[in-house]
């Protein structure tokens, strides 16, 4: 047999390997699928979605089709209420991005939600690195990543990150947002860390290893997910939100701001859930 058909039916296998990551709360089908390899699952994502540099599988976005728009936004509020894997997430959230206005835009940027998770991993990490150096996180004021680790999602935003903390308006700062706090979000902060940490090393900066550690990590009191399921659609909607509402300095003297546990209602993000299209 070829070496490259060995390769295609590798890739194939992968590709097919994607399971549900959104998954707070284990059921039957759920026990067989955590089982399986978290690496296998990433590694059918990157193929799928374009990002290994060896695979000629790339798939940009989903298939389109037009449909009435009840169909669409019934569809969409229960596929957004129900399991989000990151090829489902990163479909929503290119739509939610492409909504903001270009101003809105210019003090954030964002990483792909499977880099948090592929840093821990050694065989992956210096690849994410490169990748972000080119998202040039420094010049922004707002960092959105979105994290999908332990099969739960959550939501990290690096405020500030170019500015000094000698600045009094502008706190170079991280937020935590977690949909599910008896999950406790800051078993999280050992990775994060050394996320942050690898962050600053590659792109060269002049700030000292105590400064990285000393950024302060906060952790608001958010609207909570009412089931197993949501986590996903909770940070689209904390995405949302955040890009509307966010000061143009963020000083960590008035945290938490608007980021508190009756942020939102359930009946808004069942609103945002019908209108993001996919």
């Amino acid at each position: 047999m070829r070496k490259s058909q060995r390769m295609g039916r590798k890739e194939r296998k992968l590709v097919e390997t994607i399971s549900i990551i959104d998954e707070d709360s284990p059921s039957p089908t759920s026990v067989s699928m955590k089982a399986r390899s978290n690496l296998i699952e990433q590694e059918a994502d990157m193929i799928k979605r374009g990002f290994l540099a060896d695979s000629p599988m790339i798939l940009v976005d989903f298939p389109r089709r037009r449909r009435s728009k009840r169909k669409i936004r019934s569809k969409n509020a229960t596929c957004m209420q129900n399991k989000l894997d990151s090829g489902a997430f990163e479909c929503y959230f290119q739509n939610l991005w492409r909504s903001f206005s270009e101003d809105k835009k210019t003090s954030f940027t964002y990483l792909d939600c499977l880099w948090f998770e592929l840093h821990r991993k050694s065989a992956y990490k210096a690849k994410v690195l490169t990748w972000i150096r080119k998202k040039d996180i420094f010049s922004k004021k707002y960092v959105l990543v979105p994290i999908v680790c332990w099969r739960h999602w959550s939501l990290l935003i690096f405020c500030h990150f170019g500015e000094s903390t000698k600045s009094e308006t502008r706190t170079p700062c991280m937020l935590l947002l977690d949909s599910l706090e008896k999950a406790n979000p800051r078993r999280l902060e050992p990775d994060i860390r050394k996320f942050v940490l690898d962050i600053y090393k590659a792109e060269g900066r002049l700030e000292t290893e105590d400064f990285i550690y000393q950024i302060p990590l906060l952790v608001p009191k958010v609207p909570q997910q009412r089931n197993g399921e949501e986590c996903g659609s909770f940070v689209l909607y904390f995405i949302n939100l955040f890009m509307e509402s966010a000061p143009e300095d963020f000083s960590t003297q008035h945290f938490p701001y608007f980021m508190k546990d009756n942020w939102f209602t359930p009946e808004g993000l069942k609103s945002f859930c019908e209108k993001l299209s996919p």
